[in-house]
């Protein structure tokens, strides 16, 4: 019953959605959904496999936009890149440690709450150093929650004029074996990133190893929409059913406090996509979702469907989801242990 339940919402939201043109409707849509069910206790078994292929589809959808080049657009724009990327990840430490220092949230659960991306690592780490692990999680998927709709809501205002009246053809021709070797690497991508112990990997294997493959000609990229959008309910079905209703009542009193933590993080990320536009001339909605704090997947598939240089994008994205993952956590133990 939970299943119709979601699979009805689903399509009703991202019916509604795409009938307002609002860009990555087929991710927000069952997103909503899902917390919808979760937060009225509907128990869906959401198993694991389904949602890692749907990282590695995107991933592969990806890697069809970005070029292999993107490593020497790094190398080429380094100090830009380190701005963003490093401006992103203080902003973000900053915030969690002012939150910590005013016990806005008890023990460092802020400070963990609020780094820009890995969530799973931060949830997992935050537990042992006095966080509450529940506020952490939390933090960490209702802001991928809040960034994905405010950087929806800026795509609908700046980016989006330009797709709208394309339809979407949902079965259209399809090259079978191109759509197999697409799938062959949305599934081994994934198991090599678990395999090799890869954080982030189901997304950022296929992403990598596709986007070279693509550049020497060695694969095509062959993703229907019927499929695109089923890995788009996967991946917002995901983070929608982890609003579970014990979850949501353990935090209702600091609900207000983590939405309004997002809201200043995007904000203060939004500011550094201004510096951006100014300092180098960076297209607007280019430097947003670049700078976006969270959601790699996310704001793939929000880029996707507007007029932004996608290369860019998760250039920095990419690098970013790097950096957080090897440094957040070295950075936040810093915090945690020498500044508090």
């Amino acid at each position: 019953m939970a299943w119709s339940a979601l699979i009805a919402l689903s399509v009703g939201a991202g019916a509604l959605l795409l009938w307002v043109h609002a860009p990555a409707a087929l991710l927000l849509g069952p997103l909503l959904a899902a917390m919808v069910v979760a937060g009225a206790g509907g128990k869906v078994r959401f198993p694991a496999a389904p949602f890692v292929v749907a990282q590695g589809i995107v991933g592969c959808m990806t890697a069809g936009m970005v070029p292999i080049s993107i490593a020497s657009d790094v190398l080429d724009h380094w100090l830009l890149f380190s701005f963003g990327v490093v401006s992103v990840v203080m902003a973000s430490s900053l915030l969690g440690w002012l939150m910590t220092r005013w016990q806005v949230l008890p023990g460092t659960t802020a400070l963990w709450g609020t780094s820009p991306g890995a969530a799973s690592v931060m949830t997992l780490m935050a537990e042992s150093y006095g966080a509450d692990v529940r506020l952490v999680a939390l933090m960490q998927y209702s802001r991928v929650l809040v960034v994905a709709a405010v950087a929806a809501l800026v795509a609908r205002m700046f980016g989006v004029a330009a797709h709208q009246a394309q339809a979407i053809v949902w079965f259209p021709p399809t090259n079978w074996i191109a759509l197999a070797e697409t799938l062959a690497l949305a599934v081994a991508g994934p198991v090599a990133a678990r395999y090799l112990r890869i954080p982030a990997g189901a997304f950022l294997v296929p992403l990598v190893v596709g986007a070279v493959l693509v550049h020497f000609g060695w694969l095509h990229i062959e993703l229907p929409p019927w499929l695109l959008a089923a890995s788009y309910a996967f991946v917002g079905w995901n983070v929608g059913l982890r609003f579970t209703r014990p979850l949501l009542a353990h935090a209702a009193r600091a609900m207000p406090r983590i939405i309004a933590c997002s809201l200043v993080l995007i904000a203060l990320c939004g500011g550094i996509a201004g510096v951006m536009v100014v300092a180098a001339g960076v297209d607007p909605l280019t430097a947003y979702l670049a700078t976006s704090p969270g959601g790699s997947d996310s704001i793939a598939i929000i880029a996707a469907s507007t007029n932004v240089d996608v290369s860019f994008v998760m250039a920095m994205q990419t690098v970013r989801m790097l950096a957080v993952m090897f440094l957040a956590p070295m950075l936040t133990r810093f915090v945690a242990t020498r500044l508090l």
